[in-house]
């Protein structure tokens, strides 16, 4: 009778290693994925020598091997030759790793920053090739927009515009709506949408012509500015905040988002690159994905936020992310002050502190 043997000792590292070899030219990304996934192919082995017949088994770890090999594999991709690539905000963050990994890859890169003598732009200048190009941009500034839309027809004459990085973004509010000035919402917006889709519509028509690609980065919070600018937009609002709308919230509940804000950069990743590798695959892959999920748990996190019930999505954020607080005047034992209150008050030409609203 036939028996199956499974190679044991010398013969399963021969095995091992021709399997190894066949992965390696199945052009994979190489590290922690890689060893997992063998070891788990081994243990897989392993319960399939004791527990299965060997036809099944044998079928099992083809399958496994398989699903293996095409999660790891990279998906196939064009290649660079002579691609000319737009990317906005590069002054830090992912415009400027993004600029750097496309300038090594062999792509023209055109590189917009706030200032050409910021230290972003001193360091693509030192690191990157020739073939890069900056151009000082302003996205609140049409004018600066109309000018970058001349530079790039000038100089993607002959190669034609492969993709747009809409990296630029800006997030400005240092608290609640009623305690934030208009204007700041509007440089926002002024950011992220209208001086985005200016540019966007301006260069469509370069890149309708060369079949390219359009990239834009969003996130629950935009680009955020730094720690020192963020103290000084918190002190300028407490500075310039109307008497009754600070009594009404309190300097407290203010220090408190300042706080939030704080330890949500404590659980950031200094590691932009898997945002940097997905901005890659989307500019070059065969078929790209419509949204990218780039970062550990951010899959899960969006799913969250649009598939479960309201009630659990809060416990998840507050959980997680948000440490909630009311403010003073509407925070239990504490009402607000009445409208027979608001008059009296009005009359009074030395009204005393509100016993409503006083500590």
């Amino acid at each position: 009778m036939e028996q199956w043997l499974w190679p044991s000792g010398g013969a399963w590292l021969l095995v091992a290693a021709r399997a190894l070899l066949q992965l390696l030219r199945a052009d994979l990304r190489l590290g922690r994925p890689l060893l997992a996934a063998l070891a788990l192919l081994a243990a897989l082995d392993w319960l399939c020598q004791r527990l299965l017949p060997p036809l099944a088994a044998l079928a099992l770890l083809a399958a496994a091997g398989w699903i293996a090999l095409s999660c790891l594999a990279r998906p196939p991709r064009l290649p660079v030759a002579t691609r000319t690539v737009l990317i906005t905000g590069c002054d830090s963050g992912f415009g400027k790793e993004a600029a750097k990994k496309l300038d090594a890859m062999g792509f023209t890169v055109l590189a917009t920053v706030l200032d050409l003598e910021s230290p972003g732009a001193l360091e693509l200048r030192a690191c990157c090739s020739p073939h890069l190009k900056l151009l000082q941009m302003d996205m609140t500034k049409p004018a600066d927009i109309s000018r970058a839309l001349e530079f790039v027809k000038v100089h993607t004459s002959s190669t034609g515009l492969w993709g747009l990085v809409n990296n630029a973004g800006l997030n400005d509010i240092v608290a609640d709506a009623e305690l934030s000035p208009v204007a700041t919402f509007r440089t926002c917006m002024e950011v992220n949408f209208f001086g985005t889709l200016q540019l966007t519509k301006g260069l469509l028509p370069l890149l309708r012509r060369s079949r390219g690609r359009i990239v834009t980065l969003g996130s629950p919070a935009g680009s955020v500015n730094n720690l020192n600018c963020w103290e000084r937009s918190k002190q300028l609002l407490l500075a310039n905040l109307p008497q009754e709308l600070l009594q009404a919230y309190g300097e407290d509940y203010i220090e408190h988002i300042y706080r939030q804000f704080l330890h949500s950069l404590s659980l950031a990743v200094p590691d932009l690159s898997p945002v940097v590798d997905d901005i890659v695959d989307a500019l070059l892959a065969t078929q790209p994905q419509h949204r990218y999920y780039p970062g550990r748990g951010v899959g899960l996190m969006y799913f969250i936020h649009y598939c479960l019930p309201r009630s659990l999505r809060r416990r998840f954020l507050q959980a997680f992310f948000i440490n909630p607080c009311v403010p003073r005047a509407l925070r239990r034992g504490k009402p607000g002050p009445t409208p027979a209150q608001d008059e009296a008050r009005a009359a009074d030409p030395n009204p005393g502190p509100s016993p409503a609203v006083a500590e």
